[in-house]
């Protein structure tokens, strides 16, 4: 398969060096796919989208007109991360997911940091995902956000940035897990013996984490995964964790609190439950604490969690850390509790609540891209160099209206990697989600959910703005490097 040209948008693109030769990470796959015969890779890649489609690996949109099912969007041509670059990666995710357990650990308690003014007293106060319900809790292990989820970037020359934090119910590892099943079915012969880091203990790795953090006393611990239903955008996710951990999938009315502990229900009883894998919301967790219309929670939850009698992963009220306000101020945080410099950057950003900054962005909005400080998945965000005129108003508008509820940044280049669009190879820009568990230890998943701008010149790579997916790959050092194992699977387009 002919792959040049190749060509680039003048940016930093994860395969090729600017001169258009492989980086070293990526010339062993290189050589491989140009080995290829022509028509090979496009036969592959149809085959991997009908494997989707057949094992039902979908997310749901909402908003899609085709309805709110979509078959998840995949490209075969992964991401390639080399070892000594994704150590500094994991050391850097570490030092990040500890603070911020710190931090949110201290919010809800003592406030030390807000009494030595490391952050302002205003910013917590004013965040909307503050919860006072949690105030002076203290879960098991100290541990707050069991799960994480970082978004990073790349820029232009090279630099890697924490794009934001996702500390509430994170979601796409299932998808990184499936990605990666999918490649070494359908792309063996290329991936076979490229020393790739194995991602395929996460399941076991994230029972660990939920079982350590199981209250004490407790031997024997019981673990579900509480579900909002099949209407929710990741519900594919969820039944598909609960299957790989061998846990129960509970909606919030199989759930009862007797007792002073919650207990499921089940064909041959009650059965106590230690710990919650909860995927919903604060608000709809607790319908006597919290909004009293959810049907999707368990009432009383938050009465036997404060009584130290069942655990939540996440535990509530974690949305202050992934504030994108309180995100300005991680790498304050980081040096408040550690006393050292983050590994992993911020991007710069701007604090509209703040009138210096708040000035400076209404003068640069087309310069800048603008988001609200607690949406998620791509929704409010303005692309201030693509926006019309009008677009910028209404934007200026809000600001103005609601300062603390908007933040800035510079349009940032983010990186590419090749993409098969049609025939041809095409650069896409990307961003990555490595996911981390925290317990008694923390555990960085080697790689993540490398997301991809599907359209030409996009940088909106959430699926459910029309993204896709791509496998990751961290390669293995060389010297004491194992061939990673694959299905044997004969050479073919199809399984």
């Amino acid at each position: 398969m002919l792959l040049l040209p190749y060509e680039m948008d003048g940016g930093f693109d994860e395969m090729f060096a600017p001169d258009g030769r492989p980086r070293a990470s990526g010339e062993r796959f290189v050589r491989r796919l140009e080995a290829l015969a022509e028509g090979n890779l496009q036969e592959r890649q149809k085959s991997a989208e009908l494997n989707l489609q057949n094992m039902g690996i979908t997310f749901n949109v909402y908003s899609h007109q085709a309805g709110t099912e979509k078959v998840w969007p995949f490209d075969l041509l992964p991401r390639i991360i080399d070892a000594e670059e994704w150590s500094m990666i994991a050391k850097g995710l570490e030092q990040r997911i500890r603070a911020l357990n710190q931090f949110v650990d201290d919010i809800y308690n003592d406030q030390k940091i807000i009494k030595d003014k490391a952050v302002p007293e205003s910013l917590i106060a004013s965040s909307k995902t503050l919860r006072k319900q949690c105030v002076g809790l203290q879960p098991a292990q100290r541990v707050w956000c069991h799960i994480t989820g970082v978004d990073l970037i790349r820029d232009a020359d090279g630099q890697l940035y924490v794009l934001e934090d996702n500390m509430r119910c994170p979601s796409g590892v299932s998808y990184v897990l499936e990605n990666r099943e999918l490649m070494k079915r359908t792309f063996a012969h290329v991936f076979e013996g490229m020393s790739v880091e194995a991602i395929e203990e996460y399941p076991e790795q994230l029972l660990k984490t939920l079982l350590d953090c199981a209250p004490t006393g407790v031997s024997d611990p019981v673990a579900v995964l509480l579900t909002p239903g099949v209407h929710n955008s990741a519900y594919f996710e969820h039944s598909f964790l609960a299957q790989q951990m061998g846990i129960e999938l509970v909606h919030g009315s199989d759930l009862i609190v007797k007792d002073g502990f919650v207990h499921m229900i089940t064909t041959r009883g009650l059965r106590r439950v230690d710990v919650i894998y909860r995927r919903i919301d604060d608000d709809f967790l607790d319908p006597a604490h919290f909004r009293a219309d959810s049907c999707l929670g368990v009432k009383h939850l938050m009465d036997v969690y404060r009584a130290g009698r069942v655990s939540l992963a996440n535990a509530p009220g974690t949305g202050v850390a992934d504030d994108k306000a309180v995100y300005a101020y991680v790498p304050d945080i980081i040096r408040y509790y550690f006393g050292e410099d983050p590994i992993l950057p911020n991007v710069p950003t701007f604090l509209c609540d703040d009138d210096k900054q708040r000035e400076h962005v209404l003068s640069h909005l087309d310069q800048l891209v603008v988001k609200p400080t607690n949406e998620s998945g791509g929704y409010g965000i303005l692309m201030g160099p693509h926006a019309s005129a009008n677009e910028r108003a209404e934007c200026a508008e809000a600001i103005q209206k609601n300062p603390r509820d908007w933040i800035a940044q510079p349009m940032l280049n983010l990186s590419t990697v090749p993409t098969l669009v049609g025939d041809e190879l095409k650069p896409r820009h990307v961003d990555l989600r490595p996911f981390v568990l925290c317990g008694k230890d923390v555990y960085v998943m080697p790689g993540g959910l490398t997301r991809v701008a599907l359209k030409k010149g996009s940088m909106i790579v959430n699926s459910s703005q029309g993204g896709g997916s791509k496998d990751t790959w961290v390669l293995r050092n060389g010297a004491t490097a194992q061939p990673i194992s694959v299905p044997n699977t004969k050479e073919s387009s199809s399984c």
